[in-house]
């Protein structure tokens, strides 16, 4: 069974940075995505970004583009999201999830209703 395993989140001052970490195990496929959700209070959960395990390309969301960064260590089965610059609108619970239905990463995959698997939510706070 695939499981995740979110760490990283924190309080942050605007205009800091933070580095959030996915351990994932359990894949019996190669061909599978890896998304970073986010849910503030009040609101809706958003794919924030995506990347693919065959060949780590990848997906961001607007609100986010130029600012987060997402990577993989194959070595270590974890993906990281570095997130630069925040802002006060980046306070959310940030969660990891994937699915194996798609190998690649764009606007449609990041949807929350297409996976199946899910890590625990970590916080992050960022103040003004």
């Amino acid at each position: 069974e695939v499981q995740l395993q979110a760490s990283g989140g924190g309080l942050v001052q605007a205009g800091g940075s933070l580095r959030l970490s996915c351990a994932a195990s359990g894949f019996t496929r190669d061909d599978y995505v890896i998304v970073w959700f986010r849910q503030a209070p009040g609101k809706e959960r958003e794919g924030v970004s995506c990347i693919s395990s065959r060949d780590g390309s990848t997906y961001y969301a607007d609100s986010v583009k130029g600012r987060f960064t997402i990577s993989r260590d194959n070595a270590k089965n974890t993906v990281y999201l570095q997130m630069n610059s925040l802002k006060p609108e980046d306070t959310a619970v940030y969660y990891c999830a994937s699915t194996t239905r798609y190998y690649y990463c764009s606007g449609y995959v990041v949807r929350p209703g297409l996976y199946d698997y899910w890590g625990q939510g970590t916080l992050v706070t960022v103040s003004s």
